[in-house]
């Protein structure tokens, strides 16, 4: 008896607990059972950086009724979406409106009104909707400005603005459209990503620490660990690559006499195609008479490689000795595989009508 009693309070509490999200259903749908739902699940992804933010969330439709202050009504929290919670999820801490979040997956929840809204991120993301939202769970609440946008039968997320370090969230729904920024410290992130990625089996080739040195250097940022990771890979494997972004980085650092050692041991180190492409950045750099050096040098050792040619071609090329720079590249056409021929031909005409291919 006891039990048989006990089970039908625990029926009706469920019931009860039910009973608010029951007019959502209709005949088809079912909490026990997975039926389509007439608000259908969605998600959207965006990585920032390397940090990914995703929201999932359930899509209810327009379908001719009164959203804004009709079905949504202002001034209290909604779910911002159907069915259960609204979830965002961000893999590392972001800023939300310039207000730090620490990454996690919240209930996403919002507060409408005509000129401003509130965007609430909870720290509780598996309620079915908003119904037992509680205050004291929030982890940031934020402001922001509704906008007019063009019709959305259904609802919908979308990250817009799309920057190296940051995005627009925007949800919309019939006629509006509610945004907020989303932005991450992509430095901070990276760095501490990378410490951790080499401590794992990454540490024992030389490219993870020569790529980790090259972002650093290429953003400008931590030089001092971009070297301490330019001589990691040399620890791992002395090759022209890895000699030649501590070069690169010491070239940063001001330390120009210790770059300048790096970077000829570099060069000791190459291939003759190695040698031929750094040349051309050279040239790219306006360094042209170190780079007319390693042209030369390049063809003097190496002049069975047909693009040792082309390298004499542009050196000669920029001196504006076009005669010479043709005849160059028409050895170097003459040797080359046969999916160069046709770029190499053009380059050949180009210089017969004097004209610098630099």
């Amino acid at each position: 008896m006891f039990r048989a009693a006990l089970r039908g309070v625990l029926f009706c509490l469920l019931m009860a607990a039910m009973s608010g999200a029951m007019s959502e259903l209709s005949s088809a749908q079912s909490f026990t059972l997975d039926l389509p739902l007439q608000s259908q699940r969605a998600e959207i992804s965006q990585r920032i950086g390397i940090t990914d933010v995703t929201i999932n969330y359930h899509r209810p439709l327009v379908n001719d009724r009164k959203v804004w202050d009709g079905l949504v009504p202002y001034g209290k929290v909604w779910r911002a979406g159907a069915n259960i919670n609204t979830t965002i999820t961000f893999s590392d801490p972001v800023q939300i409106e310039g207000k730090p979040l620490d990454k996690g997956t919240y209930g996403l929840h919002m507060i409408p009104n005509a000129d401003e809204w509130t965007i609430i991120f909870s720290k509780n993301s598996t309620s079915w909707g908003s119904f037992t939202y509680d205050e004291k769970e929030d982890a940031l609440r934020v402001t922001v400005k509704p906008k007019a946008a063009d019709m959305h039968n259904a609802l919908t997320y979308d990250f817009d603005q799309l920057q190296k370090d940051s995005a627009v969230v925007e949800m919309e729904w019939e006629k509006i459209a509610v945004p907020f920024k989303v932005s991450v410290d992509v430095h901070d992130v990276v760095e501490a990503s990378l410490k951790k990625q080499l401590r794992n089996l990454s540490q024992y080739t030389w490219m993870s620490w020569d790529n980790a040195a090259n972002y650093l250097l290429a953003e400008k940022v931590n030089l001092d660990e971009a070297l301490t990771y330019a001589n990691k890979s040399i620890e791992n494997e002395d090759r022209y690559e890895t000699e030649m972004t501590k070069s690169q980085v010491l070239a940063a650092l001001n330390r120009k006499d210790e770059a300048a050692t790096a970077e000829k041991k570099a060069l000791e180190l190459a291939g003759p195609l190695q040698l031929h492409q750094y040349a051309r950045q050279l040239l790219g750099q306006k360094r042209n008479e170190e780079a007319y050096a390693i042209f030369r040098d390049n063809a003097k050792k190496h002049p069975d490689q047909w693009f040792v040619h082309t390298g004499l071609a542009r050196m000669y090329s920029a001196q504006s000795k076009f005669d010479d720079a043709a005849k160059e590249m028409k050895v170097s056409m003459a040797a080359a595989p046969d999916d160069q021929r046709t770029y190499l031909d053009g380059l050949v005409k180009r210089l017969e009508a004097k004209q610098d291919i630099n």
